[in-house]
């Protein structure tokens, strides 16, 4: 999902709540989805009580895709499968000779997987921005460490290593205009502020001046060019999907506009090589702890290159990244798809023997199979985040996941990832003043012409309500489809 939807909904008035009383509950929610211009939507839901009774279906064995609930598949085997102190290690490696504090030869910055290198992140203990770490917390942590181990001067190149995960860094399902943004960044065993840059855009003093364009990290990596330009303030603003780069190369430029009246924002745009993108992080975080770097930047995806390094030699220094539970938080609480994807290779190279999106998957569907015990033809999946339009699955298939997970021993972050009404997160302003205010616990879903949303009422007597929601091939409005969609939420819940 892109960007996310927090403004406060109305429930849905196109049945009148004075309509429903009196009536059951498959009646009451019949006349929900059957109401235009809903009627036109396909709605595949499955609900059933604590207890496993079945409380209303329609269509619960369809295949529905099921957009960013795709990612309850990959933080619920995440959270099953891995060890709960489960922390990523990136090492560096001297690839030459250190003596009186220099390195004659190239230092190895190799990645196993870290997503969280990232303001971007946030964790359950601070439901803060930036309460994982800030962009540079492990970059200058790192050159901290080379440098009390004595080094001042690299003779060679810092490579940045991603081989940890396969060569294939962008998903062959995914859209061209996807790519190009934070949300679809390159998924390489390294990965540094989302793998994207922050463009900072703010309407130039007049009409047809161009805007000011800045950006974050700026490390000398690509090149800019501003073709976009100030407007009326009256005018739209169409710069934000007008962002551009030249296939195979660094060259990036802005087309469109910027109203007048406009308040500064920021667009974050995907960089297509995260490798080189890292090592030019590290090289100009030891530039700034005295350590001088005199061979530049390069960045790989070979596995063979460094493999007798790896292998044999021992590193300089080594970072821990964050636990688990920080991981998996913006994966479900802020639909973080990156985060989700470098999670679903994590599962891959640490339970199969490939960081690839096909072997991570086959760790899902065997997870799915033999834990959870989802027949084998109620899921198809094609990643980790639900970008790609190819994932399916049925409600009924989420409603088995969600109560397997509600009742398992590793619940504990998985559930304290999930949004949860009137709180931080992609339920922050749903569900105000209903019934079920700060009651539902759930994961939201939208790509295009699909809202989904999946999780748990939490009743006032103590009972869990465990449901999927999906709704596919609409073309209503997305304030209406989600008022919708939290109209059967709250029937659900009475």
């Amino acid at each position: 999902m892109r960007k996310l939807i927090l403004a406060s909904l109305t429930i849905s008035a196109a049945v009148s709540p004075a309509a429903l009383v009196g009536q059951s509950l498959q009646q009451r929610l019949n006349r929900l989805l059957d109401a235009p211009p809903f009627n036109r939507a396909t709605w595949n839901i499955y609900a059933q009580d604590d207890r496993g009774r079945v409380l209303f279906n329609r269509n619960g064995d369809r295949f529905s895709v099921p957009a960013s609930n795709t990612k309850l598949v990959v933080a619920a085997a995440a959270a099953v499968l891995l060890p709960p102190d489960y922390r990523v290690r990136t090492s560096l490696y001297p690839n030459g000779t250190v003596a009186d504090g220099i390195l004659r030869g190239d230092l190895i910055l190799y990645g196993r997987g870290d997503p969280t290198w990232s303001e971007r992140c946030y964790t359950v203990d601070t439901l803060a921005p930036g309460g994982c770490d800030s962009t540079w917390t492990a970059m200058d942590a790192i050159a901290d460490s080379l440098r009390a181990r004595g080094i001042k001067r690299v003779t060679g190149r810092i490579v940045g290593d991603g081989s940890y995960f396969e060569p294939t860094l962008t998903h062959w399902n995914w859209g061209t205009f996807d790519v190009n943004w934070w949300y679809a960044a390159p998924v390489s065993g390294l990965g540094f502020h989302d793998n994207s840059v922050d463009f900072q855009i703010t309407p130039g003093p007049s009409v047809d001046a161009p805007p000011v364009i800045t950006w974050n990290p700026d490390l000398d990596l690509f090149t800019f060019e501003n073709r976009a330009r100030t407007v009326p303030a009256d005018s739209g603003t169409t710069i934000g999907d007008n962002f551009f780069r030249k296939p195979g190369t660094l060259d990036i430029w802005a087309e469109g506009t910027v109203a007048l009246s406009r308040t500064p924002f920021i667009e974050s745009f995907a960089l297509p090589d995260p490798n080189l993108y890292a090592a030019r992080a590290l090289a100009a975080s030891l530039r700034r702890k005295g350590i001088s770097v005199e061979g530049g930047t390069a960045g790989t995806t070979d596995s063979m290159t460094y493999h007798a390094l790896r292998c044999c030699g021992n590193p300089l220094v080594e970072y821990q990244g964050r636990p688990l539970p920080d991981i998996m938080f913006p994966i479900l609480n802020s639909s973080q798809n990156w985060f989700a994807e470098m999670l679903l290779k994590t599962l891959g190279r640490q339970l199969g023997d490939t960081g690839s999106w096909a072997k991570g998957l086959d760790v899902e569907q065997r997870f799915l199979i033999d834990s959870v015990k989802i027949d084998s033809t109620a899921f198809a999946l094609e990643d980790g985040s639900g970008l790609a339009a190819g994932n399916l699955v049925t409600p009924r298939a989420f409603v088995q996941l969600l109560t397997y997970m509600y009742r398992h021993p590793k619940r504990a972050p998985f559930l304290a990832g999930l949004p949860r009404a009137q709180q931080r997160g992609s339920l922050l302003r749903r569900f105000q003043g209903t019934p079920v205010e700060g009651r539902v616990l759930a994961k939201t879903g939208s790509i295009s012409r699909v809202n989904t949303l999946s999780g748990y009422i939490e009743k006032a007597d103590a009972r869990v309500i465990t449901f999927s929601i999906q709704v596919n091939a609409h073309d209503v409005r997305t304030r209406q489809i989600l008022a919708q969609i939290d109209s059967v939420v709250v029937q659900l819940g009475r």
